[in-house]
């Protein structure tokens, strides 16, 4: 994984990178989404205030990134442990969640993107499962671009969920210790219809990952900008997708 100190990103003049291009952009960009309540603070607004203009932010950068020719968008919209949060601020987040559910699916069909909700669906209210469920069943067969939102997830979470099933599925027979490998363990993962991510941006300054997608980064380029969520937009993303194609990927061998 690479890495720079936190500082705005190199603006890129509007148009460089092609708009479905999809040998400049990145195939899978995923986002910790950060800044919000910062956002608001900084404007003498609730909290709430923060979200709902993160939540426009999330609409003007899922369709950029179509545009841009991006394939694979994966956001972190609520971790396991904002649970920890105060009641009102969980209720609100939730009340959000469900009025996107229920008033962008539309959008997202006419777009051409496949939604994937991923994370302990346990912990959420029984009517937000019921709607994710049909959002994602609406738009099952869009192939333009999958949009993946963590919620309720934990990176350490899903990866003991994974040990968990492999090591039942040992004790039962169905696979010998020994035949246990990255890949059977990858497909054991939330994202097991999804590449890796070439690309992780978190916003608002912060440098953590925040227990976010930690197998699946292994060896993802990283982008932090101190760009708080609720300015973040299409222009944003292409300075971050200019960041990354600076960048040299070896995968832990020498350039030839």
């Amino acid at each position: 994984m690479s890495a720079n100190p936190a500082q705005p990103l190199r603006q890129v003049e509007p148009g460089q990178i092609e708009s479905g291009s999809a040998a400049c952009a990145p195939e899978h960009i995923a986002i910790i989404m950060d800044g919000n309540g910062r956002w608001a603070n900084a404007r003498g607004l609730p909290r709430t205030a923060g979200h709902k203009r993160g939540a426009d932010a999330v609409k003007r950068v899922v369709k950029g990134a179509g545009e841009l020719g991006v394939k694979y968008l994966t956001l972190f919209g609520f971790s396991s442990e904002n649970w920890r949060r105060p009641e009102s601020e969980v209720r609100d987040l939730l009340g959000l969640l469900r009025y996107s559910l229920e008033n962008d699916i539309m959008e997202l069909e006419a777009q051409g993107i496949h939604l994937k909700v991923i994370g302990d669906r346990l912990r959420l209210p029984s009517d937000t499962v019921a709607l994710i469920a049909d959002a994602e069943e609406r738009t099952a067969a869009n192939t333009r671009l999958m949009l993946t939102i963590a919620l309720s997830y934990g990176g350490r979470q899903e990866i003991v969920v994974a040990a968990k099933s492999l090591a039942a599925d040992c004790v039962a027979g169905k696979i010998a210790a020994g035949d246990i490998d990255e890949g059977a363990f990858s497909e054991r993962l939330f994202t097991k219809d999804t590449p890796d991510p070439d690309l992780l941006i978190r916003t608002s300054g912060e440098q953590r990952i925040s227990n976010f997608l930690l197998w699946q980064i292994a060896y993802t380029e990283l982008v932090f900008t101190e760009t708080l969520w609720p300015d973040f937009d299409k222009g944003e993303l292409e300075s971050a997708i200019a960041e990354f194609r600076q960048r040299e990927r070896r995968y832990g061998a020498v350039k030839s």
